[in-house]
Formats: structure tokens, sequence, C-alpha cells
């Protein structure tokens, strides 16, 4: 899953995980949850996905230790509760100002759950598990565009890579591309109660879902 700076993403042009526009500080937020001890449910590669990831971005865009915060249940590392995901998100968006790039990584298991405030038109809201799920509950999709795209400042370059299960949708972006060939740009999700989201959004992410609300006649 992708999302940068709330702008469309044209298909046919290189996509930079930190682009020549993003002059200022490069900050990371990187999580593996290897759920250890789990039984079903352990995972086994999460810790080596943020490790490895973390290794490219420093070496191939710049981006330096002080500014890159791991979460991984390695007993090394921060614990990636819901607590610390969560404020770990909240600090970023917070210390982020324009013309940083910020790349955030999460891998480790997601869900779908009840939605409780009907704005998913199939019922369900996407979820990250974090390491205390199961007395903290999930991190809701609803959380993660508040934090993390409403809450994001304008002139931020944001990228999310999400390796989960449901991450189609997990930042509640309107719009969705799937690289199977049958797509050549950007599309509503079918699935979104647009009604709902247009209702929550405001500033340039609204002039966008407008303008493509008006393109396709809607």
């Amino acid at each position: 899953h992708y999302c940068s700076s709330m702008n469309p993403i044209d298909v046919n042009h290189k996509f930079d995980l930190v682009p020549d526009s993003a002059t200022g500080t490069k900050r990371a937020v990187m999580i593996g949850i290897n759920y250890v001890g789990d039984s079903p449910g352990e995972l086994s590669g999460c810790w080596n996905d943020v490790l490895n990831m973390k290794k490219y971005i420093m070496d191939v865009h710049g981006f330096e230790e002080d500014n890159i915060v791991i979460l991984m249940d390695d007993g090394n590392h921060t614990e990636p509760t819901a607590e610390n995901i969560v404020n770990a998100y909240k600090t970023v968006v917070a210390e982020a100002e324009d013309g940083d790039a910020v790349f955030l990584h999460y891998s480790g298991h997601g869900t779908k759950i009840r939605d409780d405030d009907a704005d998913e038109a199939d019922g369900y809201d996407e979820a990250l598990c974090p390491r205390d799920f199961a007395s903290a509950g999930m991190i809701r999709d609803d959380d993660l565009y508040d934090i993390l795209v409403k809450g994001c400042p304008d002139g931020v370059h944001m990228v999310s890579l999400m390796d989960c299960c449901h991450s189609g949708t997990i930042m509640d972006l309107p719009y969705i591309f799937k690289a199977d060939g049958s797509q050549t740009e950007m599309i509503l999700d079918p699935e979104m109660n647009i009604e709902a989201f247009i209702q929550q959004i405001s500033g340039k992410l609204m002039e966008f879902v407008q303008k493509k609300l008006r393109e396709h006649g809607m």
C-alpha cells in the first residue's frame, strides 16, 4: 500500500521513495512483529524485513540512524505494543515539516474487524495487530487515517509500506491501484463509502477527491 502527500500517483512515471522536492529531514518508523510464542500466529520474517529495509533506506536514500524509529518484539528494541505504535506514528507526524520525507514500514499481521462507525461499505474495518492485540485491541484504519493522513502536514512526502493481510485500504485512502496488468491508473475503491469519507476530509485531499469525482461524472 502506498500513499504520498495525498497527491495522485502517475503510474507511468518513475516512483521515488524520496523525491527531489523532499529536501528536509528524512524520517522513518519501522515496525516488525514476529509474535514470538504465539501458537498459532507466530511469524518468522518480520524482523528481517525491517532490518533489510533499514539498511536499504540508509544506504540508498540517505536516512540517518537517529531519525529511524524501530519497534520489534525481539527484546532489543521498543516493544511494538498498540500504545507504542500509535505514539511512534503521532510523533513522526508531529515532528515532520514541509520538505521532509517520511517512510513507514509495517511487517506483521493484519486483519478485518467489525466496523463501528458505518464508514465501510463491507461492514468491516481493516486493522493492524500490535503485539498486545489480545489485551489492547487492534489499530483500526480509521485511527491510521486520523493520525497519518489527516494529521500529515502540507509539503511532507509520506510513503507507507504495509506488509500484512488486508493492507489494500489500511490507510483509508479512496483510490487504489493493483499492479496486476489490468489497471493503468488509480481508481476509486469500489468498497469505500465515499460519502462518509468526504465528510472527514478537507484541504488538498478534498480538492483531489472532488476533481476525480467530477472526472468520473459522480
